[in-house]
């Protein structure tokens, strides 16, 4: 195996949501294997999983939400990667992350917890507590269309800018008329920055 993609879906959501993306992207990015979990937490308000608790969450509890999560996520990653046989092998792991996934992918980088090969957020935002002390070697893909609603792309701005000074490699590409989703565009860029990361290119 050349390497694995773990998709992390947003809330309300479930792994069923992303793996479609695992399969499109399968033919261009042969031997790598796909893993879609459910988050651990039911969503309190329908069907679906989340990854932390939207009631009443603010700007300023948000960071705290994250930390919260973190237990759980981190359990959850790491029975992915015992069963792919990955645990030893983070440099051939890549995690892409769509709206709330993204906000616990980009987690992962700046607490410098799971220093993967790459990361790609789509629709996400940098939500973590102080201090971040990022994997360095993790570089970053955020994708964000400019016309979403529900997180505004000037978070992926802003986080794309916070990686960079904080020496994180971190490329971003904002797609006009874009709203809260993956685009086919953006799904076609996230294929080319996992070849890259997993030396497929």
């Amino acid at each position: 195996m050349t390497g694995l993609v773990i998709l992390l879906h947003g809330v309300g959501s479930n792994g069923n949501d992303l793996a479609g993306l695992g399969r499109h992207w399968a033919p261009s990015l042969p031997g790598v294997s796909f893993a879609s979990p459910d988050a651990p937490f039911h969503f309190e308000h329908g069907a679906g999983y989340q990854w932390f608790s939207l009631a009443g969450i603010t700007p300023a509890n948000r960071p705290a939400r994250v930390a919260a999560a973190r237990e759980a996520f981190d359990r959850e990653l790491t029975a992915i990667l015992e069963q792919h046989q990955m645990t030893d092998k983070l440099d051939k792991v890549v995690l892409v992350g769509f709206s709330q996934g993204s906000i616990m992918a980009l987690d992962t980088l700046v607490s410098g917890r799971w220093p993967v090969a790459g990361i790609v957020a789509f629709s996400g935002r940098l939500a973590s507590p102080q201090p971040l002390t990022p994997a360095l070697n993790t570089p970053v893909l955020l994708i964000h269309g400019m016309a979403d609603g529900v997180i505004p792309v000037a978070e992926s701005e802003v986080a794309a800018e916070t990686l960079r000074d904080l020496g994180v490699s971190a490329r971003s590409d904002f797609e006009p008329g874009t709203g809260h989703t993956i685009s086919a565009r953006g799904a076609q860029l996230a294929a080319e920055f996992i070849a890259e990361r997993l030396n497929l290119s």
